[in-house]
């Protein structure tokens, strides 16, 4: 993933806690992060973080991106021979992992505040199932409220929540990540990268017990993510997770207010009791109780799994003050987030890739990655609409997206929306272009465009 950044080559050294080892003040600063050789678009303006994993180590690339036109590099590697690499910015730091932590969590205290100064509501998801569920549901829940940014796909791990949180940028005014962690020590790194101010608690369970003593252990890993938080949303009824969160909180001395627990299930006390559950053939009625009042969701789902995370949702709804009946009834209309990269067999001979359920640049990248994984047919297409919310100026942002998909030699594109349309030229340098205005001017003219024996997203 390249994710867009915005600072300094100095910036960069300070926020790494690197060392500048070579220095170009000609060349300009980065304006994107790779930690990936294979998939930089534009090398000449792309900083390369070498990462030093048990699959490979990034500093061989080096020289290599050199020759393609990468001028900053941040590396550990003082071996690398610097002459060949002679007019670049390079930095080193003792560990490329740590430094790209530090770079996230850095860009997190710079986008703590909305203007006003309030606090920016960033809402922090773990437990050992439905985290990336309870995400993706939050964003279709509250995409109208609010401009968000979040974890793309699962991006949980040491390396997914740094790139999650630096795509971050003062245009946002929710962020939701997930954070996932197999063994001790490591939820405090992303706390510090993540710091919610609303957090959940989806459950505890048997995943990657084996990084763990025990399911206490386990649980007091996974609390550290909130020990900034305002808020902490969990289960109740689960009387185990209930009592460490209790210890948790009078150990913690978070804010002077100190952490508000709310928390849902069928047994008095809780703050959302859940009163009533009606399973149908196609969905479920879940009847609420909440300061007194009756509320009432459906959701077009009948799995315990669904019903936990849908309740998890509900209570940041009413967290964000949102517990209004135009949000809530959207619970009815939520997509099975399996739906994402969903393979079907079309007619003509082709193979359709529906990945309607998600439209930001991320979401596309991964996509189009898949995309250009399916070997069935030589010709591979792409339908996009506009892409909306970014945060992005729509040249730059068409233009990127214009150049990932020259990158993976993608056949045919068709673009539909009017801020696309009006973007006809960013996409000029590739094969085979359509536009239209509207969905239906597209319907009207899809025969002419002859669809057959390819692989279309």
């Amino acid at each position: 993933m390249n994710v867009v950044i915005s600072y300094t080559i100095e910036q960069i050294v300070k926020y790494t806690g690197g060392k500048l080892v070579k220095y170009n003040p000609e060349i300009s600063s980065p304006t994107y992060l790779s930690l990936d050789s294979r998939k930089i678009l534009f090398p000449e303006s792309t900083i390369f973080i070498a990462l030093h994993t048990a699959q490979r180590d990034g500093s061989e690339f080096v020289e290599t991106l050199y020759q393609k036109g990468v001028r900053n590099f941040l590396i550990t590697d003082t071996n690398i021979e610097l002459n060949k690499i002679r007019d670049a910015n390079v930095i080193i730091v003792n560990d490329t992992l740590r430094a790209l932590q530090s770079l996230a969590a850095n860009h997190r205290i710079n986008h703590n505040l909305l203007p006003g100064e309030k606090k920016l509501p960033v809402i922090g998801i773990t437990g050992s199932n439905g985290k990336t569920v309870v995400k993706e549901w939050l964003v279709q829940l509250l995409e109208n409220n609010f401009t968000i940014v979040r974890s793309p796909g699962s991006y949980n791990s040491q390396i997914g929540v740094p790139l999650s949180v630096l795509n971050l940028n003062s245009s946002h005014t929710l962020g939701i990540f997930e954070a996932g962690i197999s063994t001790s020590g490591e939820m405090t790194l992303l706390e510090k990268i993540i710091r919610p101010t609303i957090g959940v608690f989806t459950n505890i369970g048997q995943a990657h017990n084996e990084g763990f003593k025990s399911t206490l252990q386990k649980i007091h890993e996974k609390l550290t993510l909130f020990i900034h938080a305002d808020n902490l949303i969990f289960s109740g009824d689960d009387e185990m997770l209930k009592k460490e969160i209790l210890r948790f909180k009078q150990r913690i001395k978070t804010n002077k207010n100190g952490l508000n627990l709310f928390s849902w299930g069928k047994l008095p006390g809780n703050n959302l009791q859940i009163c009533s559950i009606k399973k149908n053939k196609n969905s479920t009625g879940i009847e609420g109780i909440y300061k007194g009042k009756n509320y009432f969701i459906t959701i077009p789902f009948g799995d315990d799994a669904s019903i936990e995370n849908a309740v998890s949702c509900w209570c940041v709804l009413i967290l964000l003050d949102k517990n209004i009946a135009k949000v809530t009834k959207k619970f009815g209309s939520l997509y099975p987030v399996a739906m994402r990269l969903e393979l079907k067999q079309g007619i003509n001979q082709c193979t359709i890739i529906n990945d309607s359920y998600s439209n930001d640049l991320h979401s596309l990248s991964i996509a189009v990655n898949f995309l250009s994984q399916q070997k069935q047919h030589a010709q591979h297409s792409i339908i996009l609409s506009d892409i909306l919310q970014s945060g992005r100026k729509p040249n730059e942002l068409y233009a990127e997206v214009a150049a990932l998909l020259h990158h993976k030699q993608i056949t045919r594109f068709v673009g539909i929306g009017p801020e696309i349309f009006s973007h006809q030229k960013e996409f000029s340098f590739l094969k085979s272009t359509y536009f239209f205005l509207t969905v239906e001017d597209f319907l009207k003219n899809i025969s002419p465009l002859h669809f057959h024996n390819e692989n279309i997203l």
